[in-house]
């Protein structure tokens, strides 16, 4: 237990140091921002600082940091070593900075970021990788609440219509065409900081529930410092490309232009950006430290937490909260299990309507381009979703790739961060440290991923240390290159 408090005093106490020189290398000034200058009163709108900090963190967590820190508690409490010092130094920097960069940029999606910072070429690439990445968001987290519902309602002796995956996946796909399309204010920002709150209140209620109840004990890092996954599953790379959203995700850096364009000053970035990530690390450690506690080690391994992951991660949020809260958290397994995974695909496919409209420079303040956008993007969405009902396509290949994806997109991102500090004479080393290592994370992981290459550890390990030194060589090549320029003006 002792382990779990100071890893949680550290993510508390790195908003508030490191956070601050993440803050004063970026340092922000007075001027006048998008949702100032722009105020389309559709995707630039100004919002109060409470409520973007709220709609950042459901954007940005959903069932991320549920999800990804119950499965990475499967290795043991060394997990929470990656969800503290990942959001210290890797996730919430990322946050930061892709929410900064975009607004310096108009507010622009962080394809166009990544384009100004690393190039032509990379922009058309972050363009495609973007657009289907959140079409697939948007689907999985479509798809996934529609089961969902129909289970809970099954097991309670429902049936007919509501009964039904199809009937439910085309009410979720109505209305993300609803929030993707009218003005931010007025859905999104209204419901979602409730929704976030009921996030908030969940995780610390599994916390309390922990604690109040004596047969739970959350182990020490030090008496378990090794791999307790019972299928032996390395480390490396594959619990760093697991927990994802409670220690740094890509997917992050695609919301947050969204509330880039609805800040009143530049100020904010600190508590919007940093701050919601840390939030973030928070729930993501208390999870984790449910699946280390609740459930039972044979020799050693979490065999009693791949048990209940192994019947469906609705299963094993319901269980978490059913043994630490009881009836009440029964409520919140089910408002959180459904709630949170729609209130992150409607922002997704929101995000690649703007990445769309950045692309092709379409004025998103006419509602009939709005309606292009929204049609064709929602239409691919639904294509997937009712495929995947009628057993086209497989929620759990597209989901795999997902992981993947997801954190070579924070890879990118770094990279372009790293750039924009060199441009800026500023530390680039805060984010071209942690650029490299989620390179050799994600090439390692592409190597050795079933899903991907499948290749031995005894390939993947090395080939991922040699591109991040190759990656790095290039950055410091291109630094000392503007460097130069810079001079010779």
């Amino acid at each position: 237990m002792i382990s779990f408090f100071l890893c949680l005093a550290l993510l508390i106490g790195g908003y508030f140091t490191y956070g601050k020189v993440v803050e004063n290398t970026f340092a922000p000034d007075d001027r006048e921002t998008p949702a100032v200058k722009i105020n389309d009163g559709v995707d630039y709108v100004v919002l109060p600082q409470w409520r973007l900090f709220m709609i950042q963190l459901l954007n940005i967590a959903g069932l991320g940091p549920i999800f990804g820190a119950l499965q990475g508690a499967l290795w043991g409490p060394i997990v929470f070593l990656w969800i503290t010092f990942g959001t210290i130094f890797a996730g919430a920097v990322h946050d930061y900075f892709s929410g900064m960069m975009s607004e310096r940029n108009g507010g622009a999606s962080i394809s166009e970021v990544t384009g100004i910072y690393l190039g032509g070429f990379m922009k058309n690439v972050m363009r495609v990788f973007n657009v289907v990445l959140l079409i697939m968001v948007g689907t999985v987290f479509a798809v996934g609440p529609a089961g969902i519902l129909v289970k809970l309602i099954t097991e309670s002796g429902g049936s007919g219509l509501f009964a039904n995956t199809m009937f439910w996946l085309i009410l979720i796909l109505v209305y993300y065409f609803i929030a993707t399309f009218i003005s931010i204010d007025k859905i999104i920002g209204k419901i979602y900081p409730l929704f976030g709150i009921c996030l908030i209140v969940m995780a610390f209620g599994v916390a309390i529930g922990i604690f109040t109840h004596s047969e739970f004990t959350i182990p020490e890092i030090w008496s378990n410092f090794y791999n307790h996954h019972p299928a032996g599953t390395p480390v490396w790379s594959f619990m760093f490309i697991t927990v994802a959203c409670g220690a740094i995700s890509g997917f992050h850096s695609t919301q947050s232009p969204l509330m880039a364009r609805c800040m009143k000053n530049e100020h904010q970035g600190h508590f919007v950006f940093y701050g919601a990530m840390v939030a973030e690390g928070v729930i993501a450690l208390v999870w984790a430290a449910a699946g280390c506690s609740l459930y039972e080690l044979t020799d050693g391994l979490s065999t009693g937490l791949n048990e209940i992951i192994a019947a469906g991660q609705p299963a094993a949020v319901y269980d978490v909260c059913s043994k630490t809260l009881g009836g009440i958290g029964i409520v919140l397994a089910m408002l959180g299990v459904v709630a949170c995974p729609i209130t992150s695909g409607d922002t997704a496919f929101r995000s690649a309507r703007l990445v769309l409209a950045d692309w092709f420079h379409i004025d998103q303040g006419k509602m009939l381009n709005r309606l292009y956008l929204c049609i064709p993007v929602l239409g691919v969405g639904a294509f997937l979703g009712i495929g995947n009902s009628l057993g086209w396509f497989s929620y759990q290949v597209i989901w795999r790739y997902f992981s993947w994806t997801n954190q070579t997109l924070a890879m990118i991102v770094l990279w372009a961060a790293s750039m924009f500090l060199v441009k800026e004479k500023k530390n680039y080393w805060i984010t071209a440290i942690p650029a490299t290592f989620m390179s050799a994370v994600s090439i390692t992981y592409f190597c050795a991923g079933k899903e991907c290459l499948n290749l031995s550890t005894k390939i993947a390990y090395p080939v991922g240390i040699v591109a991040a030194i190759v990656f790095f060589g290039i950055f410091m090549f291109s630094a000392n290159k503007a460097k130069n320029a810079a001079v010779a003006k």
